[in-house]
């Protein structure tokens, strides 16, 4: 799937009102991210509930004191407004390991 045609954040949101993309906080409203600009992106269909499972993998850990840190950085090819990745890096500032997944979207 090519979505190099989506350059703008208007024509992510238009794709999204037509059921082609999807809107995914790139931070996690479970760890305060909030529903703003800069923490948006919009996914094809099914990168929403990878994000979604990921993200509840997250939340055990912190629960069970395996992480405190939590980094999540898009990466995009050319001048798509859609990520071609999401890169996810979560740590315990003071425990050896961690969890770094990163979703494959185009």
């Amino acid at each position: 799937m090519d979505l190099s045609h989506v350059t703008s954040r208007d024509l992510a949101v238009k794709l999204s009102e037509e059921g082609k993309l999807f809107k995914v906080l790139l931070f996690p409203a479970e760890f305060g991210g909030e529903d703003v600009p800069v923490n948006v992106v919009y996914v094809p269909a099914g990168i929403s509930e990878v994000k979604q499972q990921i993200t509840g993998t997250l939340v055990r850990f912190f629960k069970d004191g395996l992480i405190n840190q939590l980094k999540i950085t898009p990466e995009y090819k050319g001048e798509s407004f859609v990520p071609s990745k999401i890169c996810i890096e979560a740590w315990h500032s003071e425990k050896p390991g961690g969890f770094s997944p990163t979703i494959e979207i185009w």
